[in-house]
Order: C-alpha cells, then sequence, then structure tokens
C-alpha cells in the first residue's frame, strides 16, 4: 500500500477545471457544490459524469434528483466556488431563483453548462459516480 497523501497529491498535479454542480429536493429546495471530477463520457448520447464523496451531506439530494446541471466556471469565479465549497452556509443567498429547462438552478456567470437527466449511479471506492445525458447546454 502507498502513503494515501502522496496519491492525493500526484492526483492534484492534473489540472482540471472547476464546476458547480446543482439539483433540487423533492421539496424544491436548491442544492449545489463545487466539484473538479467532471468528464465526458459519450457524444452519441451525450453524456457527462461527475462524482461526490460517500460521507457528502449532500448524497441523498443528487441520489433522488431526476437532473442536475453541471456548470464550469470562469475564470473569474473564485468566490462562487469557494461559497459553493463551504458547508452548511446558504449557498444560493442573493441569487436568482430560476432554474435551466432541465430544473436544476442555475448558477450566473459560468463558461458552459450541462443540464442533464440523471440516468445512473456507480459507487466507486468513497465515492458515488453520477452519470447523466445531456438534454440542454449552453
Amino acid at each position: 500500500m502507498f502513503d494515501p497523501q502522496a496519491f492525493r497529491d500526484a492526483l492534484g498535479s492534473f489540472v482540471t477545471g472547476v464546476t458547480i454542480v446543482t439539483a433540487r429536493d423533492a421539496a424544491g429546495r436548491a442544492f449545489g457544490l463545487t466539484a473538479n471530477s467532471f468528464n465526458s463520457v459519450s457524444l452519441d448520447p451525450p453524456m457527462v459524469l461527475w462524482s461526490l464523496s460517500l460521507r457528502s451531506g449532500s448524497l441523498p439530494v443528487f441520489r433522488d434528483a431526476d437532473s442536475w446541471a453541471v456548470h464550469v466556471l470562469a475564470a473569474d469565479q473564485q468566490e462562487m466556488s469557494d461559497r459553493f465549497a463551504s458547508a452548511g452556509a446558504d449557498k444560493f443567498s442573493g441569487l436568482d431563483d430560476v432554474d435551466g429547462p432541465e430544473g436544476a438552478p442555475l448558477i450566473p456567470g459560468y463558461a458552459a453548462r450541462f443540464g442533464c437527466t440523471a440516468r445512473f449511479e456507480y459507487e466507486g471506492g468513497d465515492h458515488a459516480i453520477f452519470l447523466g445525458e445531456v438534454s440542454d447546454f449552453d
């Protein structure tokens, strides 16, 4: 077995984009989180994936969601990334309560946005891997 911190540091040398993934729970409340585990999967049908820690308090929301959206952040959105990376705060405070066509909350100022219909969830070690079919993008 190798050192977990050294493994994490090595993985951190791969530069990735930063995203915010959003969804609504069964009561219609907006949820979102910062994630850098986003990747394209397929062009036909158009599919993407992202992953979330099994220890995340938001896990039940995304497991139950029929749809979610991935917002690829622009270079000037560090503050938005930090806001959605923090636990417990009202992440949507001061943002318009508007949804994209798939029904997930919109985050303003993104570089790209992928609205998805939830298709599959897989367990991958200590993370859930969510696979969605892109229903709209901007």
